[in-house]
């Protein structure tokens, strides 16, 4: 397990999730590039243009690497383990490209979508009514084909479908997420105190390695750029810098009473309010 453990690897993203052993990883989280064509960008944000990798491909050759990538990760990932796929909708001509177009060509079970409403319009043109929003799809390996899997807690259950969030700033990577999200999910995933591996195939300035760090879990990063690497590695040296970021998502993740507890002691129905309570 130490050759990949902790480690950011720097190649094709593909190949080396060939070279993991199955059954390897508990968790995955990414953002892959979104084959944007380094266009649609908008008066508020620039052109993602990457490093290492242009951003172009034919629309059929990217979403059959997802689908090879996707797969692999598959593989590596152990019974009962989840992925999580952020990407957005796109638009060629007016289709729209949306990534249930691949995600059901998988192997994966997709447990839930996720809509991480970014409350910024990243295109200001009147098309369409401005897209605020990305999508994150909870992915799922089944054990013995049971697709229903464990209960959430109630603490992270009550994050509800739909994450309202700035995305990151003040990052060299051009297309980074913010490290809440990867927190949150890892938060609600993992088993404190446990030997659990996360994956980021396309790592880029090392967001979901450092939250890794910080709660204490193992990571695996790849990346097909030496300075994104570079960057990554820099950060996650320095994780404690952003503990503060951790401590800030931790305290969403509290239920003081959940609606079970209050109907077994005979209180009144309770209000959704100061994150105490929760209807299960």
């Amino acid at each position: 397990m130490p050759k990949f453990i902790n480690k950011l690897h720097l190649g094709d993203t593909l190949e080396i999730l060939k070279k993991i052993p199955s059954n390897y990883i508990d968790l995955g989280i990414t953002s892959p590039p979104y084959n944007k064509k380094e266009k649609n960008n908008g008066w508020l944000v620039d052109k993602v243009i990457y490093d290492k990798f242009k951003d172009t491909l034919p629309e059929k050759k990217y979403q059959q690497n997802q689908i090879k990538v996707l797969n692999e990760i598959y593989r590596i990932t152990k019974n009962g383990g989840s992925f999580f796929y952020n990407h957005k909708l796109r638009w060629e001509k007016g289709n729209m490209l949306h990534p249930m177009d691949w995600l059901r060509s998988t192997k994966w079970h997709i447990r839930q979508e996720i809509i991480w409403d970014r409350t910024i319009a990243g295109n200001i043109r009147g098309w369409r009514f401005w897209q605020v929003e990305e999508r994150i799809y909870w992915l799922y390996k089944p054990i013995d084909n049971n697709k229903i899997g464990k209960e959430l807690a109630s603490k992270d259950a009550k994050m509800t479908s739909i994450w309202r969030n700035p995305p990151e700033n003040k990052n060299p990577h051009p297309a980074p997420f913010p490290l809440w999200l990867p927190i949150r999910i890892i938060l609600s995933m993992l088993k404190e105190d446990s030997a659990s591996v996360v994956l980021d195939p396309y790592v880029g300035s090392g967001t979901t390695c450092v939250a890794a760090k910080l709660l204490g879990f193992n990571y695996i990063g790849i990346d097909v750029s030496k300075n994104y690497i570079k960057y990554a590695q820099d950060r996650i040296a320095n994780a404690a810098n952003e503990q503060s970021k951790l401590n800030k998502e931790k305290e969403l993740h509290t239920v003081h009473k959940t609606f079970k507890q209050r109907k077994i002691n005979g209180e009144h129905k309770p209000k959704h309010t100061n994150g105490d309570l929760f209807y299960e």
